[in-house]
């Protein structure tokens, strides 16, 4: 730094080596303004003082108190070691992709009854990872696809090792109960082979081995078991027109990215063993003035290194350094990695497709006016989630001294309330005041109808109530087959005061208090509120019901069919009270006799 204060770029640049590393260009308190790499440190960074510059690269210039350097053995050591500084120090003038912890994948278990589950994290345990898959949304759905061809059990193994009984997977033949020995060894791994080959992008060698299997059991006069081998077939056949791609067969990304007010984002298909398992949407933030071919390079590094890479990644945009990047990512994938952009046929429909996504979720990013997309992207960072949730549904209960229970289920999406998924529930079962089995019940319910297809399966649950509530939740979703779905529990505050609610993410026993101000906390009071709201009003319309039957009830000769014709003819009871005697007579079916009883009974009289 000079006696002025400013940068000596002069004196700097003289002494500067022109081996290949990476810079850091500091500002005055020693904020990391900007990290780049370069193949000839010397001639990099000199360009930045001796060429004309945009506006954005002229600002962070005129910022610049310092450069430090890190000298690098090649041109990918410092692509690498450019990535790793930029996710740790966050530089102000970066491309900087938000750090998602990890990627889901679907494990299958080396057991001698092996488990389908959702996983995330290390792949350390004993059996198969198949994906990564771009969200747990996809994986869930793949489970569930699954489940309905291949009764392979996917509960947790506490779980499997202490049943007695089979569970209410088997009763909608969603398992065939190993845990309790209702299928033999070879039938059970018969199915998990089929389901093996068909994540490995094999379905039509599945199909075929099915089609194989239904003929000899129709020779044999086998018939129960024929029709359940063509309803297999049927629906793998279903799976295959909706899931797999036309001509492809290995793995595949497809990336596409937008720009539009300062904004951008990047949309990713991932296609494995053929397979289309899912797209996703991410928005990076950007600097002013940054180029598309920028972002894309700063999203494959980001995105790619350090992680699962497929063979092949389309782009709609040709990165800086492409060859550099195709030649680190190959280093890692341990194998040829190919980016390209110039495609043809079936690929480029697919690359329309991404660029098309791309540009309608940044569209409805810019035109969210409410900040609910801010609200969920706050809410992932406080909860420490690895995706930000899509889908939020919130439970609460309603009674009176135990009577008239009704629960609410509210449904959230990145829109806001999703008022039309919006659900209530009368509680049969549950003991009177037993709120912990009548949120039991409604889980149960609830989840058994998401399982058949009637809504999407939402990443966040949200219960209000504390610890115990949480872990009934918990253990009903066990039950019934459901993993991969994050559990928070609402716990009010100290005299139920607003803003000090307590907030317990499963299986964490820890509580998490969030500031009064925290747009994630104000979220999250919105949807218990809506919910408490919903499961009242549900409450209300019971009880009031039940007011106007219990009345006429206790009047002799008026049964359900008069109490119906009464109610209906005069519009309410409110009416019926206000009618005289033979108001009430001129009812079809009411004699003078009855209307008269009706009117005393009423009155009091």
């Amino acid at each position: 730094m000079s006696e002025t204060g400013r940068f000596d770029h002069k004196r700097f640049l003289k002494n500067l080596t022109t081996r290949p590393g990476v810079y850091r260009m500091l500002a005055d308190d020693r904020e990391v303004l900007y990290v780049g790499k370069a193949k000839n440190l010397r001639k990099r960074v000199s360009s930045y003082f001796t060429r004309s510059l945009n506006r954005r690269i002229q600002l962070m210039v005129s910022q610049i108190r310092d450069i430090e350097i890190t000298i690098t053995s090649s041109e990918a050591e410092a692509l690498i070691l450019e990535n790793q500084l930029i996710k740790s120090l966050k530089p102000r003038y970066n491309v900087l992709l938000r750090d998602d912890k990890s990627y889901p994948y679907l494990y299958l278990s080396g057991d001698a009854f092996p488990r389908l589950a959702f996983h995330r994290g290390a792949r350390k345990a004993k059996g198969r990872y198949f994906g990564p898959y771009p969200s747990s949304g996809a994986v869930r759905e793949t489970l569930h696809l699954i489940q309905k061809v291949f009764p392979v059990r996917q509960c947790e193994e506490s779980f499997y090792r202490n049943r007695s009984r089979p569970c209410l997977q088997y009763q909608i033949k969603r398992c065939s109960a190993p845990c309790v020995g209702l299928v033999t060894e070879q039938d059970y791994n018969r199915d998990v082979t089929h389901t093996r080959r068909f994540l490995e992008g094999k379905a039509t060698e599945v199909i075929e081995a099915l089609t194989e299997e239904m003929e000899q059991a129709s020779v044999q006069l086998e018939f129960e078991k024929a029709a359940r081998l063509r309803d297999q077939i049927i629906s793998l056949r279903k799976i295959q027109e909706r899931q797999y791609v036309s001509g492809e067969k290995g793995d595949l990304d497809i990336v596409a990215a937008t720009m539009e007010a300062g904004r951008a984002c990047v949309q990713v298909f991932t296609i494995r063993s053929g397979r289309n398992l899912g797209n996703r949407s991410f928005f990076p933030r950007i600097a002013v003035d940054t180029e598309i071919e920028q972002l894309v390079a700063a999203f494959l590094t980001q995105h790619y290194l350090e992680r699962a890479v497929p063979g092949e990644i389309l782009v709609s945009h040709l990165p800086e350094d492409r060859e550099l990047l195709q030649e680190v990512l190959s280093a890692q994938k341990g194998s040829r990695v190919a980016i390209r952009q110039r495609v043809r046929g079936e690929r480029q429909r697919w690359l329309s497709l991404a660029q098309e996504n791309a540009a309608a979720a940044l569209r409805a990013r810019l035109a969210d006016q409410s900040g609910m997309l801010e609200s969920y992207q706050q809410l992932q960072d406080a909860l420490g989630l690895d995706e930000m949730p899509q889908t939020m549904e919130c439970y609460d209960i309603s009674h009176t001294q135990g009577e008239r229970t009704v629960a609410s289920c509210v449904v959230f999406d990145q829109q806001g309330p999703a008022r039309q998924h919006y659900r209530r529930f009368n509680i049969r079962k549950a003991a009177a005041g037993d709120d912990y089995a009548a949120m039991q019940e409604v889980i149960t319910r609830r989840f058994a109808r998401i399982r058949q297809g009637e809504t999407r399966m939402p990443d966040l649950v949200i219960i209000d109530g504390g610890k115990g509530q949480l872990s009934r939740v918990a253990e009903t979703l066990a039950e019934i087959g459901v993993t991969g779905v994050n559990l928070l529990g609402i716990a009010k505050g100290p005299d139920r005061k607003p803003g000090m609610e307590r907030l317990f993410l499963y299986p964490d026993s820890k509580a998490l208090i969030l500031p009064a101000s925290s747009p994630a906390l104000h979220l999250l009071q919105q949807i218990r509120d809506e919910s408490h709201r919903f499961a009242i009003t549900g409450h209300r319309k019971q009880r009031a019901r039940a007011r106007k039957a219990s009345v006429l009830e206790e009047i002799a000769g008026v049964g359900p069919r008069r109490r119906r014709d009464l109610l209906r003819h005069f519009g309410g009871l409110q009416e019926l009270v206000s009618a005289g005697e033979e108001d009430i007579a001129a009812v079809e079916g009411i004699s003078r006799a009855l209307a008269k009883r009706i009117y005393q009974h009423l009155h009091g009289e």
